[in-house]
């Protein structure tokens, strides 16, 4: 029998805990990292001048590089910039980014979220590649005296609504099934024998799960062998699949369906991977994806600050045929980072709450 010194069953006790927040904090730094490197290279390819490149918020941590750009690694791993002449103020410069085409400004702002949502896709196909066949939501079979079957469906439907929702892929009938009332009973569009076919109040047994009434799914989905054509087409499905996800579920906070103490922050977000990536990589990759094709959509929300706020005012000078005012825009896009910036905080602390209340 060997024993083994308390420091050393101590030291692998800790490692325990932290190599899971390290994990965490590099997959959360690299999604932002690909982000930025997405307004980084159209910035360069669209001819626009980057001043600095950096990881993280704060005080620098590591500075380097030659040239016209600085790079830079930062102490608050909550976000990054790639700060380019004349973005936020006037500029001389030809190379400066106010002074370019409006449709080359789109495609810069634009590029950060394209590369996570393309990300996303990577992912997407890393998931698929060990799987023989892939699922499709059609019912090959069901359960033993299943209460479905008994309330009007069949082997062979294929699943095209549920509750209004288009579904696409499993992945959409997982979401909308988690989701339905309580009573178990949901409104279905089902293709059968070629032609849809409409199902009203199908009724699904349901179970108490920690306090919670579930929906118990009592049947089987059709799998169909993988092939190099459906493997590109069920990665594009799937992170669409994910995409259209993120906003049914912003969709829901809006209609009071979520309360915002379920809305995670860079903390939350951190402590989710970190639990993913101690289940293996194969739990990790989903929750990746599905983090980084969400921080593509949100950037794109049309909120000042954002991405998808920059973009609007283009469109809106692709419209008028002239600039918005370059100051009139710089306060809308300062008041709105102080706003964001305020909900990041308030979101962080309501994370790190709820971790130590855990």
């Amino acid at each position: 029998m060997i024993a083994i010194a308390p420091q050393i069953l101590s030291i692998a006790s800790v490692w325990g805990k932290v190599w899971p927040i390290l994990v965490a904090i590099f997959v959360f730094l690299f999604m932002i990292f690909i982000h930025e490197l997405g307004h980084f290279l159209a910035a360069k390819l669209m001819g626009v001048r980057v001043n600095k490149f950096a990881i993280g918020f704060g005080p620098v941590l590591l500075r380097w590089g030659k040239g016209e750009t600085e790079y830079s690694l930062r102490l608050l791993p909550l976000g990054g910039f790639c700060a380019m002449e004349g973005e936020d103020e006037e500029s001389a410069d030809q190379r400066a980014f106010c002074n370019k085409k409006p449709w080359r400004r789109f495609i810069i702002t634009a590029a950060g979220a394209f590369f996570n949502i393309l990300l996303g896709f990577i992912i997407m196909m890393i998931i698929l590649i060990p799987q023989k066949q892939f699922g499709v939501p059609k019912i090959a079979q069901f359960q033993e005296n299943a209460v479905s079957q008994q309330s009007g469906l069949q082997v062979g439907d294929e699943f095209i609504k549920v509750n209004g929702r288009r579904i696409l892929t499993t992945y959409d009938l997982s979401y909308t099934f988690s989701n339905i009332p309580a009573d178990g009973k949901v409104d279905l569009v089902v293709k059968r024998d070629g032609k849809k076919l409409e199902l009203s109040g199908v009724t699904f047994a349901t179970e108490e799960i920690q306090g919670v009434n579930v929906v118990s799914i009592d049947f089987w989905i059709e799998g169909v062998k993988k092939t190099p054509l459906n493997f590109l087409s069920e990665a594009f499905r799937n992170t669409l699949s994910y995409g259209r996800i993120v906003w049914w579920s912003l969709l829901d906070l809006i209609t009071g369906k979520y309360g915002v103490s379920q809305i995670s922050g860079p903390v939350g977000v951190t402590a989710a991977i970190g639990e993913a990536a101690k289940a293996g990589i194969f739990s990790l990759l989903p929750m990746v994806g599905l983090i980084t094709i969400n921080l593509g959509l949100f950037n794109l929300l049309p909120l000042p600050a954002l991405d998808g706020g920059r973009l609007l005012f283009i469109i809106i000078e692709m419209v008028r045929r002239k600039p918005v005012p370059q100051k009139y825009e710089g306060m809308v896009h300062a008041i709105g980072f102080m706003v964001l910036m305020a909900f990041m905080v308030l979101i962080a602390l309501k994370d790190i709450f709820q971790l130590f209340a855990g």
